[in-house]
């Protein structure tokens, strides 16, 4: 059986490897940047989205259950929220 090549897989220059994409947009959730650095409509694009949105779900988890502990989600400085 032979090996396809990049170009036969359909695979382009900023396709692989997809682990330091997916690491780098976690990491860049964590420093606070929020610009995708890499071309759009690629495998890396979406990689990168992955882990931002991994580390944001990840943190909102955090906070909710902080929240939750410590009863903070329903009142702000000691005073009742009001939805409007």
């Amino acid at each position: 059986m032979k090996k396809l090549n990049r170009q036969q897989r359909g695979l382009g220059k900023y396709d692989a490897p997809l682990k330091l994409q997916f690491e780098k947009g976690y990491l860049d959730f964590k420093l606070g940047r929020v610009r995708n650095p890499f071309p759009i409509d690629t495998m890396t694009n979406r990689e990168w989205e992955r882990g931002f949105n991994k580390a944001y779900y990840e943190c909102l988890k955090k906070r909710k259950r902080y929240e939750q502990a410590t009863g903070r989600s329903k009142t702000m400085g000691g005073e009742q929220i009001q939805h409007v």
